[in-house]
């Protein structure tokens, strides 16, 4: 059975000590119970916040990118085995900000998404158009495409690792949000195009997330929805009473 998660994406926030002091305040009041909770902090606050979660049940830590290499000459980046030896679980891929501001494609998305499940952790996958694509109605055809060419050359077992997450880029940080009803039929599609490439069982247990203004607000109603298995959170992620609030909305 697939897994309901909130994810908190920290972006490029939070000096070091302000950051322990959010991920301490929400596992201090998380109580996920059998839903899962994934800081996607900055490298800086990876480590620690990877101690602190070691011991806690159902709570984890993401990097929020990597590097397609293992090692070598590259100043500035980050390998899998470095985010491994700090205690994280899982490597956010894709972002639409990653796509946008680095020009990172599907291609180079999948060698990512190969080395990640190489080195034993898990790629949240993010996928999603703009808001021109979505107007000209070729949204499913699109985002399917960044599945085709970032994922679906794995194996059925390597797929099952993988947790997708759908952001409408038109929804993210503009305070406009996919109605449930948009983003349920988003994610519909998108688990149907895993059904027809792995087959349903594997389609029923991916987790997809939807990223794009969740909020307290809106938490419940989106979580509500059939093919909505939590969130990847932005903005309301760096407060600990929404992100909590967030975390309860399932």
């Amino acid at each position: 059975m697939r897994k309901k998660i909130a994810a908190g994406n920290w972006k490029m926030n939070k000096t070091y000590d302000e950051g322990i002091a959010l991920a301490k305040a929400i596992i201090d009041n998380a109580n996920p119970g059998d839903n899962l909770v994934i800081f996607c902090t900055p490298f800086v606050h990876l480590k620690a916040v990877s101690d602190l979660v070691k011991n806690v049940p159902n709570i984890h830590t993401a990097a929020q990118n990597c590097s397609e290499h293992e090692s070598g000459a590259y100043t500035g980046e980050t390998s899998v085995d470095m985010i491994k030896s700090v205690g994280a679980d899982y490597v956010v891929i894709g972002h639409s900000e990653r796509r946008q501001y680095h020009e990172e494609d599907n291609e180079l998305l999948a060698a990512k998404v190969d080395l990640i499940l190489e080195k034993g952790l898990k790629p949240i996958y993010c996928c999603g158009e703009s808001l021109e694509i979505r107007e000209i109605g070729s949204h499913v055809e699109f985002v399917g495409s960044q599945l085709l060419e970032g994922l679906f050359h794995l194996s059925a077992e390597e797929f099952s690792k993988v947790v997708i997450a759908y952001e409408p880029i038109w929804a993210i940080g503009t305070g406009v949000t996919a109605s449930p009803a948009q983003a349920q039929e988003m994610q519909k599609e998108l688990r149907q195009l895993i059904a027809t490439q792995y087959g349903s069982e594997v389609a029923d247990n991916t987790t997809i997330l939807y990223g794009g203004s969740v909020k307290p607000a809106n938490a419940k109603e989106l979580f509500a929805c059939p093919d909505v298995d939590g969130g990847l959170v932005g903005g309301a992620s760096l407060k600990a009473d929404s992100f909590v609030d967030i975390i309860h909305s399932f």
